[in-house]
């Protein structure tokens, strides 16, 4: 079983920035902490770049396809700083994982789950990298304080949370 964990944005295109932190930047480093993890169980994961390397979406897309299990990882952003939770971003597929993902970071984070969505119930009705068969992990609000905060402090547990997840899947 092939797996591929991305990190979005990249090292040109910074995502949100909010709270003095770049997206592109934490979806990097949980990046690498869930791929670390996954190791730990003994899943080998390919990735869109090594240390701080983070590939555009064009070469995340060319990586996802023909993958078992594709996710990338973003942070929402959103004008009200109160705006919480996790969700996720797929197509019918991937909905049961995607729920499984928002259950196992709600749970770490101690966040609101918001649930597994389809492709279109964000900002945009086409993602490239749904398209190519991924999902996308809306990790967090980079824009609620208590969100980061919560992140900051449990990152570690979290990535072994979503690498569980990710073993169950890769091993059924």
């Amino acid at each position: 079983m092939a797996v591929l964990i991305s990190a979005g944005h990249s090292n040109q295109d910074p995502g949100a920035v909010a709270n003095g932190r770049r997206e592109a930047e934490i979806a990097t480093d949980f990046r690498n902490i869930l791929v670390t993890c996954l190791a730990d169980l003994g899943i080998q994961a390919e990735t869109d770049g090594k240390d701080k390397d983070n590939l555009p979406l064009r070469e995340a897309v060319k990586l996802a396809k023909g993958k078992d299990i594709a996710i990338e990882i973003h942070l929402n952003a959103a004008a009200n700083p109160t705006a919480s939770g996790v969700e996720t971003l797929s197509g019918p597929d991937d909905m049961q994982l995607g729920a499984k993902l928002c259950a196992a970071v709600s749970q770490a984070l101690n966040i609101k789950n918001r649930g597994a969505k389809p492709e279109n119930a964000g900002q945009h009705h086409r993602l490239a990298f749904v398209q190519a068969g991924g999902i996308i992990l809306e990790l967090f609000f980079i824009t609620n304080p208590n969100d980061l905060a919560a992140y900051d402090g449990r990152k570690w547990p979290l990535g072994r949370a979503v690498g569980k997840v990710i073993e169950d899947a890769y091993r059924a």
